[in-house]
C-alpha cells in the first residue's frame, strides 16, 4: 500500500532523497491477532518518534509493508536531524511500550540516493539499497545482539556526507562499519550502537524545513 497524502512532495522524475525503512522483529511468528496489534503499535511509535522530532510525516511518501514501512522525505529535509532525532523518538518511544509491558523491537534503516515512484511503488537505487540494509543479517544480528530494542544501519554514503560531519550532536563513534552481499551485489554500511547522539546539548533553532515543524 503506497501512502501519498495530498500535502507531500510529488515523486515526479528522477529525485534524490533520503528514505527511511523500519521492519519490526518476528512479525512473521505473530498470530493474526498481535500482528494487527503490532502493526497499531507500530504506527504509534513511528507518529510519536516523528513528533519528538518536529518531523510532519503528513509530507512523507509512505509506502507501507505490512511489518514496517518505506518512506521519502521531501527534498529540504535535514538528514542529519532525522537521523539524530528521529532515531532517538523511536528508541523512547519503544523504552516506553517496555516499561508498560508491551516491547516491540524495529531495525531502521535510512540511505540517500536517487529514486522515483513507480505503478506498483518506489523505483531506483535509494529504496533497494534501504531496504538490502534493513533485510541483511548484520542488522538483524546488531538488533538480536543488542541490549535496546532498536538496531539503526545506515549507508556507508550517509555516515560519510551526514554523521561525519557531527552535526546535531552525532557522534561517529557510535557507528560501525559492516559490509555484507545479497544476491551477488556488495554493500557498504554502518551499525549504530545504542542511540546516535553524543552528549552535547541540543542544536539552538527548532524550526526546519522539509517536513519538520516547529516543536518546544
Amino acid at each position: 500500500m503506497v501512502v501519498k497524502p495530498d500535502t507531500a512532495t510529488p515523486l515526479d522524475g528522477l529525485v534524490y532523497r533520503l528514505v527511511v525503512a523500519v521492519d519490526v522483529e518476528g512479525y512473521s511468528k505473530l498470530d493474526a491477532l498481535d500482528q494487527a496489534l503490532a502493526q497499531t503499535r507500530l504506527g504509534e511509535v513511528l507518529d510519536t518518534a516523528a513528533d519528538h522530532a518536529g518531523l510532519d510525516r503528513a509530507q512523507w511518501y509512505r509506502q507501507e509493508r505490512g511489518d514496517g514501512e518505506l518512506a521519502v522525505l521531501p527534498a529540504d529535509t535535514d538528514t542529519a536531524w532525522v537521523v539524530a532525532h528521529f532515531t532517538e523518538g523511536i528508541a523512547g518511544a519503544l523504552r516506553d511500550l517496555r516499561a508498560a509491558g508491551t516491547p516491540m523491537r524495529l531495525r531502521l534503516a535510512m540511505h540517500g540516493g536517487t529514486l522515483t515512484a513507480g505503478r506498483f511503488g518506489l523505483v531506483g537505487q535509494a529504496p533497494i539499497v534501504t531496504c538490502r540494509l534493513l533485510d541483511s543479517r548484520v542488522a538483524r544480528r546488531a538488533l538480536a545482539d543488542g541490549d535496546g530494542d532498536l538496531a539503526l544501519v545506515i549507508s556507508g554514503r550517509l555516515y560519510e556526507d551526514v554523521v561525519l560531519t557531527r552535526f546535531h550532536a552525532l557522534d561517529p563513534t557510535r557507528f560501525r562499519p559492516t559490509r555484507f552481499s545479497v544476491k551477488g551485489a556488495g554493500y557498504s554500511g554502518y551499525v549504530c550502537a545504542g542511540e546516535p547522539r553524543g552528549d552535547a546539548p541540543r542544536t539552538p533553532g527548532d524550526v526546519r524545513r522539509g517536513g519538520l515543524r516547529r516543536v518546544g
